[in-house]
């Protein structure tokens, strides 16, 4: 409850959709990964789109022409607007972060335990950077907490995964 004088902004997606037009091909782990994804962040996040005032917010994202884009409403549907984002700086860490995921997928079915760990950290470690360059490129436009850039990485790689 805030205190006299004080307003409260509610800073959180209540609703995520992902175009299915832009969205790669899955298998069943890449399918299972996406639903994650929009749980997680759906259960918790902190999003807010500098100068946008009060939330909730739903969010659609769609690839457009090599740019990702943030379609931002507020719940209910009313548009506050788009952010665009080239995906040229998110290309070499995707590739990366896919064959890290290939390996990991690999070892969970046929590697010793340390096999699998030591795949599973440099493909966190990945994801990490991943999440960080999302966070720089909508520092101006979109404020993000760690583990919501996470999750929204994920959903970005979904337009790439096959």
């Amino acid at each position: 409850m805030p205190n006299e004088g004080e307003t409260t902004v509610n800073t959180h997606i209540v609703k995520i959709d992902l175009d299915e037009r832009s969205l790669a091909p899955a298998t069943a782990d890449i399918e299972h990964e996406r639903k994650v994804a929009i749980y997680d962040l759906l259960e918790e996040n902190f999003f807010h789109p500098i100068g946008a005032g009060d939330g909730p917010y739903e969010l659609y994202l769609s690839n457009v022409e090599r740019r990702l884009v943030f379609d931002v409403r507020r719940q209910g549907g009313d548009a506050i607007g788009q952010v665009h984002l080239s995906m040229t700086p998110f290309r070499r860490i995707i590739k990366d972060y896919f064959m890290l995921c290939e390996s990991y997928y690999d070892a969970i079915r046929n590697a010793a335990p340390s096999q699998i760990e030591t795949i599973d950290m440099a493909r966190r470690a990945m994801h990490n950077e991943g999440s960080e360059i999302l966070s720089e490129r909508l520092k101006d436009k979109i404020e993000l907490d760690m583990n919501t850039s996470r999750r929204l990485f994920t959903l970005i790689c979904s337009f790439h995964m096959r």
